[in-house]
């Protein structure tokens, strides 16, 4: 088991180990505990909940420990029941039944983000009171497909890597309040500002602040750098405007960092079940929305 006195002891340690703080821990792993009882809790049971043989995991603590350290590290499962001392089944089968219930907790305290932004009044209940937004591209490395048409659908062309690719919108405060569906890495992020249709919702009187991957965007309030050419170069006055609009909008690369601090979120990323991905970058979003808090 991992020696959470030893970890609650040092703030950092901590931080490099379960991605979380003293209070926050304690907290979420009261939600936790109520949704994990509540999970075998259904009509027609027979066995009172907690009979039968007791599980190494027989605490809340011990169970939100494990499924951040599972989280954060992102090791196989063999691995991980090297330090939790279970089987490599028993871990597979705790992931998968953790991974929802901390969604879930998250959710509860409002700290997920949205996946659809369809309307105006959406969009404010996502950005509640906010004045200007910042929207990015991250991806995400996946394992190279071995069909040849699945090979040219997710290959990247960056660093001639295979890729998973989102768009992510922050406030000021660099809280993440819209985080898009996952696609192949090949789209371009102004193609899928313009599939999801997330910018045409946005209120015009709200600053809209993107990089030159978006150039083309439709927004009264968009505020994207100048691109120059060898014909035609940026004077002072305008690299100094691109430098204005790279420090304004360096808050979304800070949210996207903090989301990635989760190996699961950065890694290459290796389960089967691609719905899985979505997850990771879900809670990722939800622990750095709570760690702002």
């Amino acid at each position: 088991m991992l020696p959470l006195q030893r970890i609650f002891n040092d703030k950092r340690t901590l931080q490099a180990v379960l991605c979380i703080s003293v209070d926050h821990f304690h907290a979420l792993a009261n939600d936790l505990e109520r949704l994990h009882a509540k999970s075998y809790e259904y009509p027609g049971r027979r066995r009172a909940v907690g009979a039968g043989r007791k599980s190494k995991l027989a605490t809340p603590q011990d169970r939100l420990a494990f499924i951040l350290f599972y989280l954060k590290v992102y090791p196989t499962f063999d691995l991980l029941g090297v330090f939790a001392d279970l089987n490599r089944s028993e871990c597979c089968r705790w992931v998968h039944h953790l991974l929802p219930l901390l969604e879930q907790a998250l959710g509860q305290r409002q700290l997920l983000p949205k996946r659809q932004i369809r309307s105006m009044e959406e969009f404010r209940a996502a950005f509640p009171r906010a004045r200007e937004v910042f929207l990015d591209g991250t991806e995400r490395p996946v394992q190279r497909p071995q069909k040849p048409s699945q090979n040219r659908k997710t290959y990247s062309g960056k660093k001639k890597r295979h890729t998973r690719k989102n768009l992510v919108m922050t406030d000021g405060a660099r809280r993440i309040g819209y985080l898009s569906p996952s696609f192949r890495g090949a789209r371009h992020d102004k193609r899928l500002a313009d599939r999801t249709g997330v910018v045409g919702h946005i209120p015009p009187g709200v600053e809209l602040f993107v990089d030159s991957g978006f150039q083309g965007v439709r927004h009264p309030g968009a505020r994207l750098p100048v691109k120059g050419s060898r014909r035609r170069p940026l004077d002072d006055e305008l690299r100094f405007w691109n430098r204005l609009v790279s420090s304004i909008r360096v808050g979304v690369e800070h949210a996207i960092g903090g989301m990635k601090r989760l190996a699961t979120c950065a890694a290459v990323y290796r389960n089967r079940l691609p719905k899985t991905d979505d997850r990771f970058n879900v809670i990722g979003a939800g622990l750095w929305n709570l760690h702002l808090t």
